[in-house]
């Protein structure tokens, strides 16, 4: 049975952590036409190489013999920095010069995956009828986090549910029928239109068929560089 009042405390839970809740980034920023979009990469490179390599934009100027006020810009796409100047930070960096440009260099990538066409999988240790459809996967890229989009669809009751438990994030979105889902110690009533956004490293899965077939989205995110796979998740 769902616990309505876990349930509405819950609702009312995220209610008051979404109200006036701002977001870091706008989702509908663009880029002007006459955007430095070379000096923008190189700055990112050089702001990721800097911190990939755990020095303060104070030792690589001291190490480059570049400003302070100078790298600030760099880094900021401000600038359009001399080949000198670029040499001067890929030595200090202990890098080749041609890697600063890498990320402008680097082909943004698209998949597209047609009505039907997802890569469709298994869990082991569910029943059958649990169908876990893979919606798409990105290659490489810079974002440093991977992303694994699946729709999930139950059609077949069952007493014996899997827990899933690993690294990431997960965000759910129910399309179809009605299932009582599990997070940690809490259960959630998920209904079409309803939404569930979660830290994977708790158990988490589905707790009771209500109305079936029932058909969801879920997507998985995890830090790229990370060495366990979120989507070992599968194989539980």
């Amino acid at each position: 049975m769902v616990n309505k009042k876990t349930v509405a405390v819950a609702t009312h839970r995220k209610r008051q952590k979404t109200s006036g809740q701002t977001l870091d980034q706008d989702p509908h920023a663009v880029r002007a036409p006459g955007e430095r979009q070379l000096e923008v990469a190189i700055g990112h490179e050089i702001r990721a190489l800097r911190k990939h390599a755990g020095i303060t934009v104070a030792d690589l100027a001291e190490e480059s013999g570049i400003s302070i006020g100078m790298l600030s810009k760099i880094e900021n796409g401000l600038t359009s920095p001399s080949l000198t100047t670029l040499n001067a930070v890929s030595q200090a960096l202990g890098i080749p010069m041609s890697q600063l440009l890498r990320r402008f260099e680097e082909d943004r990538q698209a998949v597209q995956v047609k009505s039907g066409e997802g890569v469709t999988a298994e869990r082991r240790g569910s029943r059958a009828g649990h169908q876990y459809q893979l919606l798409g996967v990105l290659g490489p890229n810079q974002s440093g986090v991977v992303m694994e989009p699946y729709m999930i669809t139950l059609n077949t009751e069952s007493d014996v549910f899997p827990t899933f438990q690993h690294e990431g994030l997960e965000y759910l979105y129910f399309l179809e029928g009605r299932v009582e889902y599990r997070h940690g110690q809490n259960t959630y009533l998920m209904e079409p239109g309803d939404s569930l956004f979660f830290d994977a490293d708790a158990p988490h899965g589905p707790h009771g068929l209500l109305e079936l077939p029932a058909r969801y989205l879920s997507i998985i995110t995890y830090p790229k560089s990370s060495t366990q796979h979120a989507a070992s998740g599968l194989d539980e």
